[in-house]
């Protein structure tokens, strides 16, 4: 049946799909489950596959008890439709928890595993979402829902060539549905242009940003904005205009963004291209110490949220000289305003180079872009070139932040191998790997994420790992820490303090995509180290919706 969670587009396949199963039409071409898993041919990394693929054998190895009573059966019904309703009001976590009820009670039945693959891809565990899905394949292959959701998460982790399959089937057997071949055709536009890259790849392209003179763009006497001032800057070939940016300028920036005006072109390469000299001069892991009288505040993902990181700059301090900042990643995609709050974090970047800092998060990476969004929205709002030039910027952006020697801020999370060491970090040489990839350091700095069990485990996103308390502490005790700090995750109270103090995770995007009811966090840290906690609800925005420039495959 339809979930009231789902977009229409969808709910209209869901209903088609129910109308199939109803009929109990078979298809085509027979499935079984080992013709749908995943081949050997994919152009995906090994470590990626071994991170989904394992999640999946060991939802596909559980061994059912014996058969459930009917007094079961009935009380999982009941269970199935409450997580039904649940789902639909958003709360995901919840959900699938009664979804698991519904499996332990009644683990054959297809339906509940499709479902709570619905609620975890929500929940952005689109690793577990692929185990569901594959194993609700393998009880029933005709139910096709279990196809389209495989292939929704397939899609999200950045696999087309595994959705491209899953989309076919889905087509094949529900023909009809405009929704489900749109995003077929979609998916086989990737695959094809992934394999046309490949098969031009000739080394390194030349610099964009390098090859733009925004100095000599005009700015028209209509524009009604602000204007960089132009000062006379000495260099050894003699003097030149140089354009400085100011407080004045951010100030009506932030205004122009508020009213849903944009920046003259002129104004956003420049501001791009200057945050990204600054970048480039920075180490992989940039070193800061707190000194008296000065505030550093560390901040988590504001995936496009302006509005809401206006409120945090309102209610815990604009950046200043005397009032650092360090946002960790993530500035966009999913939110619908993610240029205006990369411009206002990079203007910031280049008004304070030296107290305001950004770490890079797996959504600065250029395959997120064209599916979270923010490609869509660079073309809409200004131009490819735009986009091309935040992409450079992104790829040279730093990847970790040591403060005080006390606490390590990264994206992700700490590492496949207890061999890692800071030292690791700072020889990196992130220019040589522009993105960050299915496996290596780069990205499980950036996709890596906590467990409370010990040891290391397979990632519930299908990238990357989990990492338990163990793993944590011997890092930190090798290194000389007293706490990792990271973001990449959702927390209900914005912050959460985790494996036994020594792992804190921060998120800055309040009521997440809209949906979530989140609170946002940051952290202020003083001279003596201490960690402070402030929280923020979300505050209301134009009538944009999340997601407004994705690409249609998530929508």
């Amino acid at each position: 049946m339809p979930l009231g969670e789902e977009s229409a587009s969808a709910a209209t396949f869901d209903q088609l799909a129910k109308d199939l199963d109803n009929a109990n039409i078979m298809p085509q071409n027979p499935t079984d489950a080992s013709e749908t898993s995943v081949s050997d041919d994919t152009a995906t990394d090994e470590e990626s596959i071994s991170s989904v693929e394992e999640l999946t054998a060991a939802v596909l190895d559980s061994q059912p008890r014996s058969p459930p009573s009917q007094a079961d059966q009935d009380k999982a019904v009941k269970i199935k439709d409450e997580a039904n309703k649940i789902l639909a009001k958003g709360n995901y976590s919840l959900a699938v928890e009664f979804y698991s009820q519904a499996i332990e009670l009644d683990p054959e039945k297809e339906v509940y595993w499709a479902n709570r693959a619905q609620a975890y891809i929500k929940e952005e565990a689109y690793g577990a979402a692929i185990a569901d899905a594959t194993k609700a394949i393998k009880i029933n292959p005709n139910y096709i829902k279990s196809y389209y959701r495989r292939a929704l998460a397939y899609t999200a982790i950045l696999r087309p060539k595994d959705a491209l399959k899953d989309f076919n089937t889905v087509v094949q057997r529900v023909p009809t549905d405009k929704s489900a071949r749109a995003k077929r055709d979609e998916c086989q536009k990737i695959v094809r242009r992934l394999v046309f890259e490949a098969a031009i790849e000739v080394g390194e392209e030349p610099s964009i940003a390098d090859s733009i003179d925004y100095e000599a763009m005009v700015v028209e006497d209509s524009y009604d904005g602000a204007r960089l001032e132009s000062k006379t800057q000495k260099t050894v070939n003699g003097k030149f205009p140089k354009l400085q940016i100011s407080l004045e300028f951010i100030q009506d920036m932030i205004e122009r963004f508020k009213k849903g005006q944009r920046l003259h072109r002129k104004y956003v390469l420049t501001i791009i291209i200057e945050a990204l000299k600054l970048f480039r001069i920075e180490p992989t892991m940039v070193e800061v110490n707190i000194e008296q009288g000065l505030t550093m505040s560390v901040c988590g993902d504001t995936h496009g949220q302006f509005f809401d990181l206006i409120e945090l700059f309102r209610f815990n301090g604009y950046p200043s000289e005397t009032h650092s900042y360090l946002f960790n990643g993530d500035f966009v995609d999913r939110g619908s305003w993610s240029t205006e709050t990369a411009l206002l974090l990079f203007a910031y970047k280049w008004l304070y180079p030296t107290t305001f800092f950004l770490n890079r998060g797996n959504h600065e990476a250029d395959e997120m872009n064209k599916v979270y969004g923010f490609e869509g929205e660079c073309k809409a709002k200004y131009s490819e070139k735009v986009f091309k030039v935040f992409s450079e910027s992104f790829s040279s952006m730093p990847l970790a932040t040591l403060i005080g020697k006390n606490y390590f801020v990264l994206h992700g999370g700490l590492f496949s191998d207890d061999k890692i060491t800071l030292e690791d970090v700072r020889k990196f040489d992130r220019f040589r790997q522009k993105q960050p990839g299915q496996s290596g350091l780069m990205m499980e700095m950036l996709w890596t994420d906590p467990q409370p069990q010990p040891g290391r485990g397979p990632s519930k996103r299908g990238v990357g790992l989990q990492f338990g308390p163990d793993v944590t502490k011997r890092f930190c005790e090798k290194n000389g820490l007293m706490a990792v700090i990271r973001s990449h995750e959702v927390r209900m109270d914005g912050y959460e303090i985790e494996h036994g103090g020594r792992l804190i995770t921060v998120f800055s995007a309040p009521n997440y995509c809209d949906s979530q009811g989140n609170k946002g966090a940051v952290i202020n840290i003083k001279s003596d180290y201490e960690l402070n906690f402030q929280t923020y609800d979300a505050v209301p925005h134009p009538d944009i919706r999340p997601m407004a420039y994705a690409s249609n495959l998530m929508m």
